[in-house]
């Protein structure tokens, strides 16, 4: 009886196998495992979609142009005895007197014209002051005005309260010029650069009516 047991057993047991292989192949399948973990309860799936990719800038890319400085605007220097905001010497401002004791030669007197400073605030003197012979300090001028002698440089003057600028003024004797029609003159009228107020000096001299001969020369102004 032993040998119809296992038999028996045998049979089950294979029968048992056949039917559970059935089962497995009819029933739903299963994903094979990835390897990834699932989200915790709770927590936020994450987006399948890929973030945007940001490319590099391009090395042929320009660079941003750099705005280019503004050329130095061209200035012109202001005098170097000049402080800003000083203004010229008018003849308001100013006494007028004459040195001649720097002599003469061929007929001429050279003599210092000095203009000085008599105001309260600093001004200049630059280039050449107007100067003729006159009657007297209301009197009319006599024959051509001073003609101005260019040897020296012009230069901007400034003058302190109580400082002087001075330029070389010549007179020529009348009796040089045969055909002078002769006048007497009290002295001299003096116009400071760029004015048009006179200040008057004092000096007798024989003038020359006649506006073809030129008496007089000037110089430009120089600091004393």
């Amino acid at each position: 009886m032993r040998p119809q047991r296992i038999t028996k057993g045998l049979i089950g047991t294979t029968a048992a196998a056949a039917l559970a292989l059935l089962l497995a192949a009819c029933g739903p399948s299963q994903p094979a495992s990835q390897g990834t973990s699932e989200p915790a309860p709770g927590s936020a799936t994450p987006s399948t979609q890929s973030a945007p990719e940001t490319s590099a800038p391009s090395s042929s890319a320009a660079a941003p142009t750099q705005p280019r400085p503004a050329p130095p605007t061209a200035t012109s220097a202001a005098p170097q005895s000049t402080a800003a905001g000083t203004q010229l010497c008018k003849a308001s401002g100013l006494k007028a007197t004459t040195d001649a004791t720097g002599g003469g030669a061929a007929g001429s007197v050279y003599m210092e014209l000095i203009l000085t400073n008599s105001g309260k605030s600093d001004c200049h003197l630059k280039g050449f002051a107007g100067v003729s012979l006159t009657t007297g300090p209301n009197g009319q001028p006599i024959g051509a005005p001073a003609q101005r002698d260019t040897s020296v440089a012009v230069q901007d003057v400034l003058l302190a309260p109580g400082k002087s600028g001075t330029a070389v003024l010549r007179y020529t004797q009348a009796g040089n010029y045969p055909d002078c029609a002769k006048t007497a003159a009290a002295g001299f009228r003096i116009y400071p650069p760029e004015d048009t107020a006179s200040l008057f000096v004092a000096r007798p001299s024989d003038a020359c009516s006649n506006a073809s001969i030129e008496l007089l020369s000037i110089g430009a102004f120089q600091a004393r």
